[in-house]
Formats: structure tokens, sequence, C-alpha cells
């Protein structure tokens, strides 16, 4: 008979990874990006267990959609007030918060949870090509 296996937290090794966005097709890029802040991509993953390891995301403003998505595709946000609907279409959203874009997106692929919550937060995004974590030493995470 075979044990289920559960992750303790001082087993569980954590690595830092560092996606280059440039050129990269926004959704398939947030699907890489999901699974490896969930852990999908370690044989240890469980669900509801944070196996996952850190990702930074540069170059965020040089992201690709495919097809009209950048005049159609339109984000909202609420103030919270009567007639505090607010919305910006795609292409505005990369001029002016490019990170918001990718943060949106890998977040609609990721449980809607605690658990979920903490892993947005392993989750680095920068708009240029310079971030401050050259001490982790984050590997190049290839996105194909």
């Amino acid at each position: 008979m075979q044990k289920t296996f559960y992750p303790k937290q001082e087993d569980i090794t954590r690595s830092w990874h560092v996606v280059d966005a440039a050129g990269q097709n926004l959704g398939r890029l947030a699907t890489r990006i999901a699974g490896v802040l969930m852990g999908k991509t370690k044989p240890e993953f469980t669900p509801g267990v944070d196996v996952g390891d850190f990702v930074i995301v540069v170059n965020a403003e040089k992201i690709t959609v495919t097809g009209k998505r950048l005049d159609q595709k339109i984000y909202y946000r609420h103030s919270g007030y009567p007639g505090g609907l607010k919305s910006i279409t795609l292409r505005n959203q990369l001029e002016k918060f490019p990170d918001r874009v990718i943060r949106s997106a890998v977040w609609g692929m990721i449980p809607r949870s605690r658990h979920g919550r903490k892993l947005m937060k392993k989750l680095k995004i920068y708009v240029g090509p310079e971030h401050p974590h050259k001490a982790q030493n984050p590997s190049a995470l290839s996105i194909e």
C-alpha cells in the first residue's frame, strides 16, 4: 500500500526564476508563470501546499497579444462608491501600468483563496530590463 506524500516546510526548496517578457504572448506567459508559482513543475507538487518558486518578470511593457485585443479587452475596477466603475483598454493599461496586465493574467490562473494570495506575493514584475534580485541568483526560465 502506498502512503500519501505531504511535503513539510523544511523539505521544500525554493528557487528564483527570471522571465524576459519581451515578445512573449500574454496568455502563454501567464500560464507558465502560474504553473511555476504553484509548483506544478516539481515532482513534490501537492494541491493546497505552497511548494512553488519565486518568479521575476522583466520587460513587462514588451508583451504581445494577438488579434484585436489591444483595443477590445477592457479592464474594470470599482472605487466602491456609486458611479465609481472605471474602465481602461489593454492598450492604455500597457502604456500606464504594464505590470498590472501580467499580474491580472496570472491572478486569473491561480486559486482565489489565502493560498492564491500567498502565491501572488512570490511574483515580482518590473517594467524595464533591470531587477533588484541579483543576490538570489535567479535562473532563466524559458517560455515555450
